[in-house]
């Protein structure tokens, strides 16, 4: 089969939520993958931040085989001898110490809401089923119901209604504005350090910083999604680490498993997550062994072959390397670490048929919000390999 063979089959059996571009991938390593038809091309998008430590990673791939032959699935109704391991692990790097495993992100944010409302409720005294939660214009954070009902993406929530209530939206960078969103049954702010789907969006410096101040001053919960933005995508493990601050609660998945397997997670401590009861919250999948395992392989390799490190310092070359090219098209180049978005102007006539040059020359890119091209290679790149996508970007960038 080749790969319009593969895309005709697809096209007859999958639903239709997705629009990718036409490469069938069939195998990768490290920042490479190939098409079913023999091509070869780099890939600038990591699935989304989630192959940060690179493609198969083969110690990784070792931890999830090894695991597999011995027990993958216990569900929390009994323990399992992983999970443990994966606290203490994640605890130990990040400092947080209490910790709750879920699968996808999605779940992961679903979580920290659930344990927001609840903290509101026990701990800081909010009537019943009164509880606010803040969050930002152009956010995202999955697809559940509950997540789109405060999303700003009309598409999201066309036709998925009734929403779930109890969110206010704020402009993603004005401090001012959380200042006046806040009501004695505000229980928490949800805030990206960096948008990655949002158009990998900065915010203005110290508005992190800013902000959590003023949730500690009105004690309000501060939830960083770093889902995307975080282990070691931004060139921190964290994104929020950049303004120095210490959130209540952080959401994180994707990398969290190098992509080999859906790992999420929430960090918090024990008073907001201590909320939870048996019975309370739960996941069949959530802390099994085998994801657990993988997990724990996962942040080793991250730390300990500096690709926290490796993101800093070749995501600024890549960035300074994008700013010197001379096009017509390209209105900003921003981010941090290897999250990084170039913002074409309107009359570029869109990103997408700059990605799809992009892949006819060997280097697979993804569009978002319309006139955003969004580089996020593994971390594992190269300043040789950054060089050589660079001579085909630019060429792309040229282009009429």
């Amino acid at each position: 089969m080749n790969t319009q063979d593969y895309i005709a089959l697809e096209e007859k059996y999958g639903a239709n939520n997705y629009n990718p571009l036409n490469v069938v991938i069939d195998k990768a390593q490290g920042v490479w993958v190939y098409d079913v038809d023999g091509n070869k091309y780099m890939d600038c998008l990591a699935a989304y931040s989630a192959v940060n430590q690179g493609h198969c990673h083969p110690r990784i791939v070792k931890a999830l085989k090894d695991q597999a032959d011995k027990v993958t699935l216990t569900s929390r109704a009994f323990r399992n001898s992983q999970l443990p391991l994966f606290y203490e692990e994640l605890a130990k790097l990040t400092g947080y110490e209490m910790i709750l495993p879920m699968n996808s992100g999605a779940e992961a944010v679903e979580t920290a809401l659930k344990a927001a409302r609840k903290w509101g409720y026990k701990i800081k005294g909010v009537e019943e089923n009164k509880a606010e939660i803040i969050a930002c214009t152009n956010n995202f954070a999955g697809r559940t119901i509950t997540i789109i009902s405060f999303s700003t993406e009309e598409q999201y929530k066309d036709g998925f209604g009734p929403l779930t209530p109890g969110f206010k939206i704020i402009e993603y960078g004005n401090t001012t504005a959380l200042e006046e969103a806040i009501t004695p049954n505000t229980v928490a702010f949800i805030v990206e350090p960096i948008q990655g789907e949002g158009g990998v969006i900065v915010p203005p410096e110290g508005y992190l910083k800013d902000t959590y101040e003023i949730c500690k001053n009105n004690n309000v919960l501060y939830i960083t999604d770093e889902i995307q933005s975080g282990l070691g995508r931004s060139g921190k493990l964290f994104a929020h680490q950049y303004e120095g601050i210490t959130p209540d609660v952080v959401t994180i998945g994707k990398a969290l498993s190098g992509g080999l397997y859906p790992v999420s997670a929430v960090l918090s401590n024990k008073e907001i997550l201590g909320v939870f009861n048996p019975g309370d919250h739960g996941s069949t999948f959530g802390g099994n062994p085998l994801g657990a395992a993988v997990a724990v392989e996962s942040l080793k390799v991250l730390t300990e072959e500096n690709m926290i490190q490796n993101s800093f310092e070749l995501g600024k070359y890549f960035r300074e390397k994008l700013r010197t090219v001379n096009s017509k098209h390209v209105k900003e180049v921003r981010g941090k670490g290897l999250f990084i978005g170039v913002e074409l102007f309107p009359e570029a006539k869109g990103a997408r048929r700059f990605c799809e040059a992009l892949q006819s020359k060997g280097i697979l890119a993804k569009e978002t919000h319309e006139n955003v091209i969004r580089f996020a290679p593994p971390l594992i790149i190269t300043k040789e390999e950054i060089d050589w996508a660079m001579e085909r970007i630019e060429e792309v960038l040229l282009m009429d």
